[in-house]
């Protein structure tokens, strides 16, 4: 009887622990899962020459920070998606990704693209870090833009026209974003006291979906202008390019700088003109002049995207996505889109690809005009080679 009532005692015991196990809630698996950080590129469409470049250096980021601890010690996960340069899609994938609740998004790729994100983001967040230096974000906003600013890449490249004594220039915009933002650009590089002398002999546009813009090239021509520039990014750059050569173009060509690829230079071989400048960043300066802290994160660049040779393309994606990682390396996984907007706003001394950064000016980018060095593609070495030193004098 004792012996029964004590078996029956226990298999209650039992029951009860078994009951309190299953009623408690499973341990959370959350803290050993990756930290996901979401990404918005245009992996294809006219952009895709960017995109693509600005993935791998997400990837390259994602494998440094997992190699060297993670996160406070967790392994972080990129998860990218494709606009298809496309704003609406791009608006709809970063809806998608505000309803998880995240505090950070990377992306987009071109300056339509990402103020279109921008008006998504711009109360209450999440950060965006848009790869984009066409856009140009109020401090107020969640929005950063990755390197040196249209507006200054402008005005070097002017300046190192007008040094070179090439005062007359001629300029066309695609009539989107991009092409927008570099016409104001330019036309305020051009009254800067410093470029007096200078002269915008003609001004053309030309839609980026044009399969040729020969009726533009005439007038260009026909205006006697000792540079041409036409400031477009990706595919339609190539259209002005193969009808530059085709109307016997002999003079320097200038560029945007969302076109320093050089898988966009391989596949324009053919039509490429002898003289072509752009306006770049720091990473593409001479190597024996990059000294002290500066080689570090290059080398560590370089290193990462290795046997690709970078260009600009992964670097405005790579040292994007590092001070992000940075901020989340302060501030813990658990920080809010305000935190890590506060972060960054506050950062400075931070030594990446492009230069040592400096927030505090609150422009949302921490880069200014000396980090810009103008270069010139040679196409014999296949290489982007400086002509400038930082700020866009010209090299002796």
């Amino acid at each position: 009887m004792t012996t029964a009532r004590t078996r029956f005692r226990r298999l209650l015991a039992l029951a009860a622990a078994a009951a309190i196990c299953c009623a408690a809630p499973a341990p959370t698996a959350a803290a050993d899962e990756p930290y996901e950080i979401n990404a918005v590129l245009s992996l294809t469409g006219s952009a895709a020459f960017l995109g693509q470049e600005e993935k791998q250096a997400i990837e390259a980021v994602e494998k440094i920070t997992n190699a060297s601890g993670g996160i406070r010690g967790r392994k972080v996960r990129f998860t990218v998606q494709d606009d298809q340069s496309n704003p609406q899609i791009a608006v709809q994938l970063t809806r998608g990704v505000m309803d998880k609740h995240v505090p950070v998004i990377l992306g987009s790729s071109l300056v339509a693209i990402c103020n279109a994100m921008l008006a998504v983001v711009k109360d209450g967040g999440p950060v965006q870090y848009c790869f984009s230096p066409g856009i140009h974000p109020d401090r107020a906003t969640y929005t950063f833009s990755s390197s040196v600013s249209t507006k200054d890449l402008a005005l070097i490249m002017v300046r190192y026209f007008h040094k070179r004594g090439w005062n007359r220039i001629a300029v066309m915009t695609s009539t989107d974003a991009t092409g927008q933002d570099a016409e104001r650009n330019f036309d305020a590089a051009f009254a800067a006291p410093e470029n007096r002398g200078t002269q915008l002999v003609a001004r053309e546009h030309f839609n980026p979906t044009d399969v040729t813009v020969a009726a533009q090239l005439q007038r260009v021509k026909a205006a006697n202008p000792q540079v041409f520039v036409p400031w477009t990014t990706g595919t339609p750059f190539g259209t002005v390019l193969r009808d530059v050569a085709g109307a016997g173009f002999d003079i320097p060509i200038g560029g945007g700088n969302g076109n320093i690829i050089y898988a966009q230079m391989k596949q324009y071989a053919k039509f490429l003109p002898k003289e072509l400048y752009f306006a770049g960043v720091q990473y593409f300066r001479d190597p024996k002049d990059i000294r002290g802290p500066l080689r570090t994160p290059i080398e560590q660049f370089d290193k990462a995207l290795a046997p690709t040779k970078p260009d600009l393309g992964q670097g405005l994606g790579f040292d994007a996505t590092m001070i992000v990682v940075d901020a989340l390396r302060k501030l813990g996984t658990s920080a809010s889109a305000a935190q890590i907007r506060d972060y960054i706003d506050g950062l400075h001394g931070y030594i990446g690809t492009h230069g040592v950064y400096d927030f505090r000016s609150g422009d949302h980018r921490g880069l200014g005009v000396g980090n810009a060095v103008m270069v010139r593609y040679d196409a014999g070495k296949e290489l982007f080679v400086p002509v400038s030193k930082p700020g866009g004098d010209p090299v002796p």
